[in-house]
């Protein structure tokens, strides 16, 4: 097989300043390189995470809004690996973060859950 692992999401953000403090500040995601590119008006922010997979944060001046119900064809989610959804829980409800209930993988047996970033990108969290 040549596909050896996940390198980056990129994403697209309505306000850069809150989508940059939501995954460094809240997720706390490490800041590899930020850049502004002029003849876009737009920045991309490159972020890493322990593992070594990569965000990368998009701003334009006026992004469409994601479609959410029904869902549409594309990439339906972002989930991150995580040892204790419960604690991942109590952290992001105590930054004001709504995270729905946690659930029980029905094939795995692993917990998960989901919230969402501030332009209502789905996030899940699954225990490692």
């Amino acid at each position: 097989m040549f596909l050896k692992k996940v390198h980056h999401a990129a994403i697209i953000c309505s306000d850069y300043q809150a989508s940059k403090a939501f995954y460094t500040e809240i997720l706390g995601l490490a800041i590899v390189a930020e850049n502004y590119r002029e003849p876009r008006d737009s920045y991309k922010l490159d972020l890493r995470l322990p593992d070594g997979g990569q965000i990368e944060l998009f701003s334009f001046p006026t992004p469409p809004k994601r479609q959410n119900n029904p869902e549409a064809c594309g990439l339906r989610h972002l989930a991150f690996g995580v040892e204790c959804v419960s604690q991942m829980v109590c952290y992001l409800e105590g930054r004001g973060i709504d995270v729905e209930p946690i659930r029980i993988d029905e094939y795995t047996g692993k917990r998960f859950t989901f919230f969402k970033d501030p332009d209502g990108l789905p996030i899940e969290l699954y225990e490692q």
